[in-house]
């Protein structure tokens, strides 16, 4: 399996043919959708999910399929079986892939804004992406893909995620608010330079792509 970085929250899986694609939100590029085989939604914020670019993929190829929670899938009305709406303990087959479930809610930003629905993805039993949430998920994790910076985070429990996930390695995603100063330090203090982790951890620039 292949993992490319596209722009923010939004990765690329590929094996062969197959592309999942997932979070394909505002801050990234529309070309992230180019020959997706299927997509993969955490949650409704516009740099996670932009309903009129879904639904522009969807139109341009019929065979194109959606795999959401509820929140998302209200958005996308009148596409049929297209639009799958899962929640946390599925476990699906998409695009060939094997799909588990994690999670329900987005993460806390303040107590005054109410909590939205989001769910991660485990992918083929190696990558897992939470979306905007810390969910632990209840079987082992090889790739973390981690959301490194967020209005809800603080470093500290950023680096106590990865310390629970236990993951064999990390890479960086929802990274598009930090300028390169702001990634280095955050690099640092997960790294050699702060409190670390167990697991490796790196940051893909946009457009870069690694083997699982």
């Amino acid at each position: 399996m292949e993992l490319t970085k596209h722009g923010h929250a939004c990765v690329v899986l590929s094996d062969g043919e197959r592309r999942l694609v997932i979070d394909p939100g505002a801050f990234t590029e529309p070309a992230a959708l180019d020959a997706a085989t299927a997509v993969l939604i955490t949650h409704e914020h516009p740099d996670h999910f932009v309903p009129d670019r879904i639904r522009a993929a969807l139109e341009a190829d019929p065979a194109l399929q959606v795999w959401t929670n509820k929140s998302v899938a209200a958005q996308l009305e009148g596409l049929g079986g297209r639009v799958h709406v899962v929640g946390d303990g599925d476990a699906v087959s998409v695009a060939g892939f094997d799909v588990t479930v994690h999670g329900e809610l987005h993460a806390e930003i303040h107590p005054d804004v109410p909590r939205i629905a989001n769910i991660g993805f485990l992918v083929g039993g190696q990558v897992f992406h939470p979306g905007d949430a810390l969910t632990v998920p209840e079987e082992p994790v090889a790739t973390l893909l981690l959301p490194v910076h967020a209005p809800w985070s603080r470093a500290a429990d950023v680096i106590d995620y990865v310390r629970a996930v236990q993951a064999d390695q990390a890479f960086a995603v929802h990274d598009g608010l930090l300028s390169d100063t702001g990634l280095n330090v955050l690099g640092g203090l997960l790294g050699e330079r702060g409190p670390g982790t167990p697991t490796p951890y790196s940051r893909l620039a946009p457009g870069d792509s690694v083997e699982l």
